[in-house]
C-alpha cells in the first residue's frame, strides 16, 4: 500500500489553501476557525500532514491488532459461520483520549480486499479506511492506521468494502476526555445489529434478490422471495416503508434476545449509555424499561440534556444518554423499528426476574427522541455565520431496479460534490425517494438545521425521511477526498453514494 491515492482521483494536484495553524484547527473542530495565512502546502498529500500535524498530540500511542478472518460465532445458542475479528461479536473496545495516537495494524485474512472505516472520527483523510483515500487492504496482507484522536466520542469502526458492513466485522471506538466532569458511575457500551449472515441467507444472497438477479421469470422484482421487502413493515416516525430486510435476528452486543448480555450496577448509580447502530437495514427503537433516559450527546457531540423514554436511531448513529438505575431487572428493548421484531440486553441492580425476551416496555411508546429535539451545546455550535457555498445532494431510487442515486447518478459515474478549504457551507439532502436514508458524511460533523430554522445538533449520520430535505452547515477543515453515503449497506451497494472532494 504504497503511493497516494489522491494522484489518481478529482482532487486538483494544485497546492491546498494553507493549512490552519495547530490553534486554528483544534478550534475548529468546535467551529470557530482562527486559520491565518500562511505558505499553502506543496500538494494534497502535504496539506493532509499539515491537517494532522495541528490536531493536539499527546504523544502516547494506543496499539490494538485486528485479523478479519471466516469465524464460528456463538450468538447465545445460535452458532453463526460468518466474518469477524476474532471468535467473538462486537470486537474488543478501542479506547484513547483526545490527541492519543491510534496505531491499529489489520491483517487481512479474508479472500479478499477489506479496509476499516473510523465512522465519524474527524482523522487524516489517507486513514479515513474508504478508498480511494485509503487504498483497500488485499487479501493476506496487513497494514496500519496511524492517526490522532482529535475529538471526545463515542464512534465505530467497521469495513468499507462491499457488503462487509453487514457481517460480523465492527466494534466500538471510544475517545475520552480527560478534562470531562466524570458525572456517572459507570458506564455500558450497547452495540446493535441486525443479523442473518450464517443462519438466513448471505448478504450476497439478499442483495441478488433485492436486484432481481434470483428471479428467472420475475424480472427484477424485489422483495418477492427470501427475507426482504414482502416481510417488511410501514413506521410511521420512519415515514413509510420500514426498510427493504426482515432480519432472523435483532443483537444487542452480538446476543439474540432469548440470551442477552447482563448489565451489573448498583441501584441510585447514574449510568452512562453510549449506543451505537451498527446494522445495515434496521433504525432501531430503544428503551430501558422503567427508566428515562437523559440524552447528553449525539454522535459524538454533546447537546443540551434532554429527556426522553426511547430514542429513534438510524444505521451508523450513537446516542449516549444518562440514567439513574432503579432496583431490578429490566430489559434494554431496541425495537426493530416496523420489523415486528427485537433485540435486547438486561440491566441487574438488584433482586428481580427478567420479563418474556418478546417483553416491549410502555416506554417505546411514549417520548421518542429523534433529531430535532436536540441542540448542540454553544461550546460545539457551529455559528450563524454566513455560508460561502451551498451545496445539495439529490436522494432518489428506483425500486423496481434496485438502483440508487446521488444527484441523478450512481457512485460508480458520481460528480462529486466540491468545497474549498475554510469554507462554511450549506448542504441540502433532499431524499425524492418513498424510502428513509441514514446520511452520512466521513472526516466531518455538521449542524443540522431544524425546520424553524434554528441550529440542532452537531452529527456525522443523520435520518432523511421520504420526500423530505433535511439542512445542514458544515466547515470545511480536514483536506481530502470524503465519502458521503447512505448508511443502508445495500443502498450504498447498489449506488447512493458519492464524495466531497477539496479543491483549490
Amino acid at each position: 500500500m504504497t503511493g497516494s491515492p489522491l494522484d489518481r482521483v478529482y482532487l486538483s494536484r494544485r497546492a491546498f489553501v494553507a493549512a490552519a495553524v495547530a490553534g486554528g484547527f483544534a478550534l475548529a473542530g468546535c467551529g470557530r476557525s482562527t486559520s491565518s495565512a500562511a505558505s499553502p502546502p506543496a500538494s494534497p498529500e502535504a496539506a493532509i500532514v499539515a491537517a494532522e500535524a495541528a490536531r493536539p498530540h499527546t504523544g502516547r500511542t494506543v496499539t490494538a491488532s485486528l485479523m478479519p478472518q471466516p469465524a464460528t460465532i456463538d450468538l447465545g445458542g445460535a452458532m453463526a459461520r460468518t466474518l469477524a475479528y476474532g471468535n467473538a461479536i462486537p470486537a474488543p473496545l478501542i479506547r484513547a483520549n483526545v490527541g492519543d495516537e491510534l496505531a491499529v495494524t489489520v491483517a487481512n485474512r479474508l479472500n479478499h480486499p477489506t479496509s476499516m472505516h473510523w465512522h465519524g472520527i474527524a482523522l487524516r483523510n489517507d486513514m479515513d479506511g474508504a478508498e480511494p483515500a485509503t487504498p483497500n487492504i488485499n487479501a493476506g496482507a496487513d497494514f496500519t492506521y496511524r492517526f490522532s484522536s482529535p475529538h471526545p466520542g463515542t464512534y465505530w469502526a467497521h469495513p468499507h468494502t462491499g457488503l462487509d458492513a453487514d457481517y460480523g466485522l465492527y466494534l466500538p471506538v471510544i475517545i475520552d476526555d480527560p478534562t470531562e466532569p466524570g458525572r456517572y458511575d459507570a458506564e455500558w457500551i450497547v452495540m446493535l445489529d441486525d443479523w442473518t449472515d450464517g443462519i438466513g441467507k448471505t448478504p450476497k444472497q439478499l442483495y441478488d434478490d433485492l436486484t432481481g438477479q434470483h428471479k428467472p421469470g420475475m424480472d427484477n422484482m424485489p422483495g418477492m422471495s427470501g427475507m426482504t421487502m414482502s416481510d417488511v413493515g410501514k413506521s410511521d416516525l420512519l415515514g413509510g416503508d420500514a426498510g427493504d430486510i426482515s432480519y432472523p435476528y435483532y443483537l444487542i452486543n452480538g446476543r439474540i434476545p432469548a440470551a442477552p448480555t447482563t448489565f451489573t450496577a448498583k441501584p441510585g448509580q447514574r449510568i452512562r449509555i453510549r449506543i451505537i447502530n451498527a446494522g445495515s437495514d434496521t433504525a432501531f427503537r430503544v428503551a430501558l424499561a422503567g427508566h428515562s433516559m437523559t440524552v447528553t450527546h449525539t454522535d459524538g457531540y454533546p447537546v443540551l440534556p434532554t429527556e426522553v423514554d426511547a430514542l429513534l436511531m438510524g444505521m451508523g448513529e450513537r446516542y449516549d444518554v444518562i440514567i439513574t438505575a432503579a432496583d431490578g431487572v429490566f430489559p434494554l428493548v431496541a425495537l426493530a423499528e416496523g420489523k415486528n421484531a427485537l433485540a435486547r440486553a438486561l440491566l441487574s441492580t438488584g433482586a428481580g426476574t427478567a420479563p418474556d425476551p418478546g417483553f416491549k416496555p410502555p416506554e417505546l411508546n411514549k417520548r421518542v427522541g429523534t433529531v430535532d429535539m436536540f441542540t448542540a451545546t454553544p461550546a460545539v455550535d457551529l455559528g450563524s455565520a454566513q455560508t460561502d457555498v451551498n451545496l445539495s445532494a439529490a436522494l432518489a431510487g428506483d425500486m423496481m431496479h434496485y438502483n440508487w442515486t446521488i444527484n441523478g447518478e450512481p457512485f460508480s459515474k458520481t460528480k462529486p460534490l466540491q468545497i474549498k478549504q475554510g469554507q462554511r457551507a450549506a448542504l441540502t439532502f433532499n431524499n425524492t425517494t418513498m424510502m428513509w436514508h441514514p446520511l452520512h458524511l466521513h472526516g466531518h460533523t455538521f449542524q443540522v438545521i431544524k425546520p424553524d430554522g434554528s441550529r440542532g445538533p452537531r452529527k456525522d449520520t443523520v435520518i432523511v425521511l421520504p420526500n423530505q430535505k433535511v439542512s445542514v452547515n458544515l466547515i470545511a477543515d480536514n483536506p481530502g477526498i470524503w465519502m458521503m453515503h447512505c448508511h443502508n449497506t445495500y443502498h450504498q451497494e447498489a449506488g447512493m453514494m458519492t464524495s466531497l472532494n477539496y479543491v483549490t
